[in-house]
């Protein structure tokens, strides 16, 4: 477990944030919960150190408004956004905004457990940071022009009609395309497929270059 086991879970839905203290409790963590992200910012200043779990769409403040507005005021907590929605581009802007982690529901217990750990962890060295980019920089390089051109429009939040039309091929060949990236990248869900290749840190534009 890391040093800092605390985690803020923030949560409109009463339900959500009792079913989340639970699991957290029996897995080791020191859940704290709140029922809107404004409740949250009234204390983080003088909150220690832990990681953030929130969901996306609450009123008054969504969760990317709440990592938006910790990030101002300096607070540097992994965050970890959740939501229903299945929104592939609120997982990019999630990403590219600083958040750890962006799981959809419904999700395993294992997965937001081990996203926890790993997020309060998050305090890698540089090399170790450097080796997982390598990694994931491999991988993209096992895929073929069309998968790179396929994924490029799916980390720039496109669905699959738009993807194909872009490219001139039909929403089912994308589907073909979609999962043999997701088999390639060893990528269990779209968002850390789309997790993966920010980190790696490859531009969009390199991704889907023609090499022909």
């Amino acid at each position: 477990m890391p040093n800092s086991n605390i985690v803020y879970i923030i949560d409109d839905d009463d339900a959500v944030r009792k079913s989340l203290t639970f699991l957290l409790s029996a897995a080791g963590f020191a859940p704290k919960a709140y029922d809107s992200a404004v409740a949250f910012l009234d204390t983080a200043t003088s909150a220690a150190r832990g990681c953030v779990v929130t969901d996306v769409c609450m009123p008054d403040l969504s969760g990317l408004d709440l990592l938006r507005q910790l990030r101002t005021i300096g607070i540097e907590f992994p965050v970890i956004v959740i939501t229903g929605h299945g929104d592939i581009q609120l997982a990019v802007e999630a990403m590219k905004i600083g958040a750890a982690d962006f799981i959809e529901k419904p999700f395993d217990d294992e997965i937001l457990v081990a996203a926890i750990q790993s997020a309060l962890r998050g305090q890698d060295t540089e090399d170790r940071r450097e080796d997982e980019r390598a990694a994931i920089r491999q991988k993209l390089s096992t895929l073929s022009t069309r998968e790179r051109q396929v994924l490029a429009g799916l980390v720039s939040g496109n669905p699959n009609k738009t993807i194909a039309f872009d490219l001139g091929i039909s929403p089912r060949t994308v589907e073909v395309y979609r999962a043999n990236v997701m088999t390639k990248m060893g990528a269990a869900s779209l968002s850390q497929l789309v997790r993966m290749t920010l980190v790696s840190e490859v531009q969009l534009d390199t991704l889907a270059a023609d090499d022909s």
